[in-house]
């Protein structure tokens, strides 16, 4: 019997082994009912069986054992992608999930085997589509899974950062308050100073995460435009900067118009992890300067820093999310807290109002970030 005939007519035995082990996959299958334990093995056996009675190509062949979307079985990979979804939400890791596939491909093999009487070399070929299509499920299953785990992940961050953001306001506000009390010893205020400044750098670490996780779910980063000053804009923000790194004094330029229409609470996003990037990475001895154009229809931002260049092969990612590239060897102004997300979030920023961002970086010229926004959207 063609092993595809024979799936169809022991489907149900074969899931009863299924059921079987899977059972054995605790702690997930303690608490997993017969229907739950069974799940879309039948549906991706039938699937498997219908796949391997359909006439295919060599050039098919190829292309599916290379993972490729031609030759492939959208029913198969339906079932297979909802069964590592759900393996997912009942608490199944990842090698319970494949073992599945294996133990099933295994039971196959046995109960075909032991029901022929004599080989035919049809039977190679029923082996090579048999597996074909069990490697074609596992690989959607696991797929499926890993963007479970992955969305689970960002989820869990994105309710972590937003829980965050009240007592790192607490303790901002606590230290703004204790600053205004007189007869506080020059230690005293040292201390809430860096305690000011600690929270200041939390909050947009966690600001940073933020804007990730919502990029990484699918969320476009959200702006609403406002008449605003970009000079006043970049004054704030080197002020604040200045704060935290009091013995760096940036210098700062500003020419022509620069009247627009911006999100300002993301332009300052944009603003803060620049100027912060250019003082950690930039040589202790060497201060930083911010040059801000206006023009009739752009603003033009150019922030730049001496001391070591990055790497011309990390240049190509260094907007990338959790990529720290630069070279920590420095002498910088300040030790490295970031997440990675820095230069990540002003992309985003940048790419929201339209703009371009460019990088240029070697010996001698330092590194310079050049942002150019329209003014209006």
């Amino acid at each position: 019997m063609r092993l595809s005939d024979f799936i169809v007519q022991h489907v149900d035995r074969i899931v009863d082994e299924w059921e079987k082990f899977a059972a054995t996959l605790t702690p997930a299958a303690d608490s997993m009912n017969r229907v739950e334990l069974r799940d879309h093995a039948k549906s991706i056996l039938l699937a498997a069986a219908r796949d391997m009675n359909t006439a295919q190509t060599k050039a098919e062949q190829i292309a599916k054992s290379q993972g490729e979307e031609t030759g492939k079985t959208p029913t198969l990979d339906q079932a297979a992608a909802s069964h590592g979804e759900l393996r997912h939400t009942v608490g199944f890791d990842l090698v319970q999930m494949t073992s599945e596939f294996r133990h099933l491909r295994a039971t196959v093999i046995r109960f075909w085997v032991e029901s022929l009487t004599s080989p035919e070399i049809t039977y190679f070929t029923d082996m090579i589509r048999f597996n074909e299509a069990i490697d074609e499920a596992l690989a959607e299953s696991t797929a499926a899974y890993a963007e479970r785990v992955t969305r689970s992940r960002d989820i869990f961050l994105a309710i972590l950062g937003h829980d965050l953001r009240a007592p790192i306001q607490a303790i901002g506000m606590s230290s703004e308050i204790l600053l205004r009390r007189a007869g506080m010893s020059d230690a005293d205020l040292g201390y809430i100073k860096r305690i000011k400044s600690s929270s200041r750098h939390m909050a947009t670490m966690v600001s940073d995460l933020l804007e990730f996780v919502r990029s990484r779910l699918g969320v476009t980063l959200p702006v609403v435009r406002k008449p605003m000053e970009m000079t006043l804009a970049c004054r704030e923000a080197i002020e604040a900067a200045s704060a935290g790194s009091p013995d760096c004094d940036p210098v700062f330029i500003t020419t022509g118009d620069t009247q627009g229409e911006w999100d300002r609470a993301r332009i300052d996003q944009m603003l803060q992890n620049l100027i912060g990037n250019a003082l950690q990475h930039g040589a202790a001895t060497h201060k930083i300067s911010v040059t801000l154009t206006g023009g009739d229809q752009y603003v033009s931002l150019a922030v730049h820093n001496d001391g070591e260049p990055i790497a011309q092969e990390a240049i190509g990612s260094i907007f990338d999310p959790l990529v720290r590239s630069i070279n920590e060897e420095a002498g910088t102004h300040n030790p490295s807290t970031s997440l990675g997300l820095g230069l990540f979030i002003v992309k985003e920023v940048v790419n929201a109002h339209g703009g371009s961002i460019t990088v240029t970086s070697n010996f001698g010229d330092g590194t310079t970030f050049t942002v150019v926004l329209p003014k209006k959207g």
